[in-house]
């Protein structure tokens, strides 16, 4: 799914950022690329491989820069930067805008907003933002819960017991983060991040119960906003005539935007608890990641010198 834009009103509101000059409405402006750019060799009147569509921060070097340079230049080289069609320009440590600032940037139609916050620290929490806002997503049917720090995704038809499952794992101490619908986003080359639609956040649907507000019902600490997805367990209704691992050898993956998240498949069948299934199956691939196998130390408890691998 193609990338989505964060609309420039939305990034003022999530870094409480001051308005200095808004030329229109900034619910309009969209933000549309996470890079962002401090514009040192612009301002010194350089742009080869220059990205327009980046959001602009002038820190501390910057300003010195601009105050060494002559009103007639200063004007120049804002007048350039603002003709490149930048979607705003962000003055951090509160800085004061230079004379010539404002009407550059009335000219070209550009805001202006200022931070207290230092250059480096505001840039790297406004492209972790812009990479969470602007990511890659789908929304799959599914519930993700936290276990033990590890944010695990039930997959299965509906009507096998997802959302029962995931009501269990809240009572013994976890935490729901979606039900039904798992909105997921690509947010780094090996790292999905799942939350749940604004309109279902902490809600799950019991069959014969109706619809259950789990943060009213269990706290606060019941419930988290967002997760990343560590592991994919995919439920089904138990079929006699499929063979099922039962050593647990295999490794088994789940493909999602492009990322192999490890998985395995979990029958379902009369009497087994589900809820107990997850979270061990959850501990045991925390374990697995520490370096422990418990399948492959049992193979070379029983064939010595193996390596944990099955001999043909």
């Amino acid at each position: 799914m193609p990338n989505k834009s964060v609309y420039l009103s939305e990034i003022i509101k999530a870094f409480n950022l001051e308005v200095v000059y808004a030329p229109s409405d900034l619910d309009q402006i969209k933000i549309v690329v996470a890079d962002v750019t401090r514009p040192g060799l612009q301002l010194a009147g350089y742009f080869d491989h220059f990205g327009p569509d980046r959001i602009q921060l002038i820190g501390n070097m910057e300003h010195a820069y601009l105050d060494k340079l002559s009103s007639e230049i200063r004007k120049k080289r804002l007048n350039a930067l603002f003709g490149k069609g930048i979607p705003c320009l962000i003055l951090t440590r509160n800085h004061e805008s230079h004379p010539e600032l404002i009407p550059c940037a009335k000219r070209k139609k550009v805001p202006i907003l200022r931070t207290h916050q230092a250059t480096s620290e505001f840039m790297s929490s406004l492209v972790k933002h812009l990479n969470v806002e602007l990511a890659p997503r789908i929304s799959m049917h599914g519930v993700l819960v936290e276990v033990n720090g590890e944010g695990i995704l039930i997959l299965g038809e509906s009507g096998v017991g997802k959302s029962e499952t995931a009501l269990e794992i809240v009572k013994r101490g976890h935490r729901l983060i979606a039900d039904d619908q798992v909105e997921i986003r690509r947010v780094s080359e090996t790292t999905l991040l799942g939350r749940a639609p604004d309109i279902i956040r902490h809600l799950i649907e019991i069959r014969g119960i109706g619809i259950l507000d789990v943060k009213e019902l269990y706290g606060v600490s019941s419930v988290k906003l967002q997760e990343g997805i560590d592991f994919v367990i995919n439920l089904e209704l138990w079929d006699e005539k499929k063979t099922y691992d039962r050593l647990g050898i295999n490794d088994e993956t789940t493909e999602i935007l492009g990322i192999n998240v490890p998985s395995i498949t979990i029958p379902v069948g009369p009497g087994r608890n589900l809820a107990i299934i997850v979270e061990a199956a959850a501990i045991n691939y925390r374990v697995k990641k520490m370096g422990h196998n418990a399948a492959k130390s049992l193979i070379d408890r029983v064939f010595p010198g193996s390596g944990g691998t099955l001999p043909l």
